[in-house]
């Protein structure tokens, strides 16, 4: 699991076409709710070690962010062939996190 959110993000359209299961991470290296989440990611990704994750930073004027509306960080959003079947926000516990993989049939 990366620790630092990429500057450099996807277009909107390459996340779209991406196949099979991805998870989309959006915050801040900065923000404390962020960074009190990374435990708890790291904990659940790792039952889900083929898992895409992206681990993209965010804000003002931020194109992927924006197209996905994010307004609260970390968003974590669960897609499977580029459309979204799960979001979590600022989750507080790794079993949050497990039960969307779940849903996105990538949990071990």
């Amino acid at each position: 699991m990366s620790s630092s959110y990429s500057t450099l993000a996807p277009s909107r359209e390459e996340v779209d076409a991406l196949p099979g299961p991805t998870l989309v991470e959006f915050g801040t290296d900065w923000c404390g709710f962020c960074k009190a989440a990374q435990p708890l990611l790291a904990e659940s990704l790792a039952a889900a070690p083929a898992l895409r994750h992206l681990k993209i930073e965010d804000g003002s004027g931020r194109a992927l962010g924006r197209s996905f509306k994010v307004k609260l960080w970390p968003t974590l959003v669960f897609l499977r062939d580029g459309q979204e079947v799960g979001r979590l926000v600022r989750p507080d516990s790794a079993a949050s996190i497990r039960q969307e993989l779940d849903r996105l049939g990538t949990a071990a």
